[in-house]
């Protein structure tokens, strides 16, 4: 993304030099339910958030302007799907439902619990279990503090958004990097593969077939890993 934003340049020249990115922002979400939502219409609200982008940009703030329209397009797509009820609540409870199951588990038989007897216990089948886990990826796309801190009092952005909405008080600012240094040292105790896959999600920012393509593994599998492994962190930080 190479065009420079100032004052002169034009809505349409950044609309058309930014489209790209909107289209990746789309497909790294990989959205399911898909039924009123397509990707062409995904991409049509997102360029609707690259235009609030633009009107809002503050240029000489010196923030690069991909980094503050990444935010604004995503947070558009992710607004229009919650109002579109995309968002269900019975997939937090039933998140909150393994959870809790996995952690009876663990005290039973001081282990980690195989999935049989995860399926056992909440009397559901392993394709259940395996959507419950895949659903956990879908989830994180609105809300991954909802998925890692589920239950707290305090709600925790991951992600650092460009344009502060209020001033943070020094205790809000203090759990923020108490949470944040937690969720530091629960990702080094993750193994090797769970690492490179939260890197080349978060940080390469791939869509989920670009990863599967370089593990050699299904679209659908590293969905489930990766929610697999949000829940790896959740028990992680409840450790630390």
């Amino acid at each position: 993304m190479g065009l420079a934003y100032n004052s002169k340049s034009s809505s349409e020249e950044m609309i058309t030099e930014y489209l790209p990115l909107v289209k990746q922002i789309v497909d790294q979400m990989n959205v399911k339910n898909k039924h009123e939502f397509d990707r062409d219409d995904l991409v049509s609200i997102g360029v609707l958030g690259l235009i609030d982008a633009i009107n809002r940009y503050d240029y000489e703030k010196k923030t690069p302007f991909s980094y503050y329209a990444k935010w604004r397009i995503r947070g558009t797509i992710i607004d229009e799907l919650r109002k579109n009820g995309k968002v269900s609540r019975d997939k937090i409870k039933k998140l909150k439902i393994l959870n809790q199951a996995r952690n009876d588990l663990q005290q039973k038989y001081l282990r980690e619990p195989s999935n049989r007897e995860l399926c056992e216990h909440l009397l559901i089948t392993p394709k259940e279990l395996y959507e419950i886990e895949d659903a956990i990826h879908y989830l994180s796309q609105y809300s991954l503090e909802e998925v890692l801190f589920v239950g707290d009092e305090r709600e925790f952005q991951l992600i650092d958004v460009i344009e502060d909405t209020k001033i943070q008080s020094p205790e809000e600012e203090f759990l923020k990097g108490e949470k944040e240094e937690r969720l530091v040292n629960a990702i080094e105790k993750l193994n090797k593969r769970e690492q490179t896959i939260l890197n080349l999600y978060y940080k390469e920012e791939l869509t989920l077939k670009e990863i599967g393509e370089i593990l050699n593994i299904s679209l659908s599998r590293v969905s489930q890993i990766h929610g697999r492994i949000l829940l790896k962190l959740r028990k992680l930080l409840k450790s630390i």
